[in-house]
């Protein structure tokens, strides 16, 4: 693989994965002390700053595996990876199990508007007049699009600790809540062999497709 065509790559990745990964948890926090918790804010997570929420394997090593692979290979592949979880005390909630459901969904909410604005900065750079910037922005505002939507329809599926997951758990009844959350601890290796046979893809292209249709759609792109 072309050295400098990989460091071009990562060069247009960098500030949209970290930007998408970092904010969507930062999300969770302030929608968090809205409901009530002042968990995060007290630890200093309530910030735009990526650099209180990057986690060195899940925001920077994994990425960057997966973007190397899929480079190598010469395949496509679900950009996969995380920050530094923000610290939620649902028993501090004013409503625990019903404002659950709005700081789980505040971090693909962030997503979602992310992808808007990196949609509005590629429209930008169609229509501006050609110059050494508008290639460049319009590459990253690609990845950018893709990057959020990708994390929001991960982020719901109904797994825990997934966003979904949380929500899941604030919409169903009591007991059957109270079941559903004792699966947690197989949550992350069930992704993670999702991941590495391909299945997460096949599962999750459904939905990217009608986002990034929409997407396109809303923004004439």
């Amino acid at each position: 693989m072309d050295f400098d065509l990989f460091v071009r790559t990562i060069a247009i990745y960098a500030l949209p994965v970290i930007f998408a990964i970092t904010l969507h948890e930062a999300a969770h926090g302030y929608v968090a002390r809205l409901f009530g918790d002042n968990t995060a804010y007290m630890l200093g997570r309530v910030s735009l700053n990526p650099v209180r929420h990057i986690d060195m394997v899940g925001t920077i090593l994994l990425p960057l595996l997966i973007l190397f692979t899929s480079r190598l290979l010469g395949s496509g592949g679900i950009l996969f990876g995380w920050a530094k979880p923000v610290p939620v005390d649902f028993s501090a909630l004013r409503h625990p199990k019903r404002d659950m459901l709005w700081v789980a969904a505040a971090g693909p909410f962030a997503n979602l508007l992310m992808a808007a604005m990196w949609a509005f900065a590629f429209k930008f750079a169609l229509i501006a007049p050609h110059s050494a910037l508008t290639q460049p922005l319009s590459l990253m505002a690609g990845v950018g699009i893709e990057v959020n939507l990708v994390l929001m329809v991960l982020n719901l599926l109904p797994i825990l600790p997934l966003d979904g997951g949380r929500i899941a758990v604030s919409l169903l009844p009591n007991r059957l809540a109270y079941s559903f959350s004792r699966l947690e601890p197989y949550g992350f290796p069930i992704l993670l062999v999702l991941l590495f046979t391909n299945t997460l893809g096949v599962i999750l292209n459904p939905a990217l497709q009608l986002s990034m249709q929409l997407i396109e759609s809303i923004f004439q792109i």
